[in-house]
């Protein structure tokens, strides 16, 4: 495995990691007890394990796997490596696609090992923030089936997303404290998402009133530039964090056509191709101590009927340009 320096604050310990058996797996490939890197657990200590800290980049370079969507995952998490990347965040969909076919959850824990990942988070849960009475255990028993999932595959967090139509706050921030209890016991944490293009919970400042009315420490959200434009809210609140309140930083762009109001996930562009103001965003990051993963998150048709290589390589680029230039 070759890999750039150049693209990537971590440094692979070499073949021998590579080559070791990945951690909470037993021999045979069975799921043994999982237990999280400790410096997962300090805000400060962003280094994940497996990689040398260097002085290239302040931020963790990550890929959403959605940015790539049409490739099998495990063909996803060796074009992250090849590519440059320090980590992925897997959807799913992606893992029940490579269940179906026969494949394992072994398996693509063994595939991030073997080409010195990490998985900060997988996507998504639904149904938890809203959903009451009979309905409640179904959607509640698909959480855990996908936290169980989370876990298995070695990721930090799961990103857990807002209702579509109206957000009732208080009984959100208590299903919220129900999920991470549910997520911590299971061993993965759901991270809050909010979302510009739905109807209320649409914003940093929203998003941060249910972590803090859910009052539990392991309470944390997902940033993402295009979610704050299309929601209208303001950048600046990322002041009001905490680095450990910060589950991972989507990073894509947005034009300036169409308006605010009719742009959806499939508008994004590459870091430094729309007119949004990334590197105050990045200094906001930078100035309450978040040092961990920014991760390039796009949902665009003509990247997808692209080289996936090509694709993921000219991300990194465009993020390296914003993030060190």
């Amino acid at each position: 495995m070759v890999t750039d320096s150049a693209t990537c604050p971590f440094l692979p310990l070499g073949p021998l990691v590579a080559r070791l058996r990945p951690p909470g797996l037993a021999a045979g490939g069975r799921l043994a007890h999982v237990q999280p890197h400790p410096g997962f657990d300090n805000p400060r200590q962003s280094q994940p394990p497996h990689f040398f800290l260097t002085t290239m980049a302040d931020f963790l370079y990550c890929l959403n796997s959605s940015t790539i969507r049409p490739v099998p995952i495990l063909k996803k998490i060796e074009i992250a490596r090849r590519a440059g990347y320090c980590a992925i965040e897997l959807w799913h969909d992606d893992i029940d696609a490579h269940l179906a076919q026969g494949g394992s959850l072994a398996d693509i824990r063994a595939a991030v090992e073997s080409e010195g990942l990490q998985v900060p988070t997988t996507i998504y849960l639904k149904g938890w923030f809203e959903t009451t009475g009979p309905g409640k255990r179904a959607e509640w028993d698909e959480c855990a089936r996908r936290m169980r999932q989370a876990a298995a595959v070695g990721a930090r967090h799961v990103i857990a997303g807002p209702p579509g139509g109206r957000a009732d706050i208080e009984l959100g921030a208590r299903h919220y404290r129900e999920l991470l209890e549910l997520g911590l016991s299971l061993g993965v944490r759901p991270a809050m998402e909010f979302l510009g293009f739905v109807d209320e919970l649409n914003t940093i400042e929203l998003a941060l009133e249910v972590v803090q009315r859910a009052g539990h420490p392991a309470g944390t959200v997902v940033l993402d530039p295009f979610h704050i434009f299309r929601g209208g809210g303001s950048p600046e609140s990322i002041a009001q964090l905490r680095p450990e309140q910060i589950a991972i930083y989507h990073f894509n762009d947005a034009p300036r056509q169409p308006p605010r109001a009719q742009q959806h996930d499939h508008d994004r562009v590459y870091p430094g191709d729309g007119h949004l103001d990334l590197k105050r965003q990045l200094n906001l990051l930078r100035q309450i101590g978040y040092r961990r993963w920014i991760s390039l998150e796009l949902f665009r048709e003509d990247l997808w009927r692209r080289d996936p290589l090509e694709v993921a390589r000219v991300g990194l680029e465009k993020m390296r340009a914003v993030v060190e230039g």
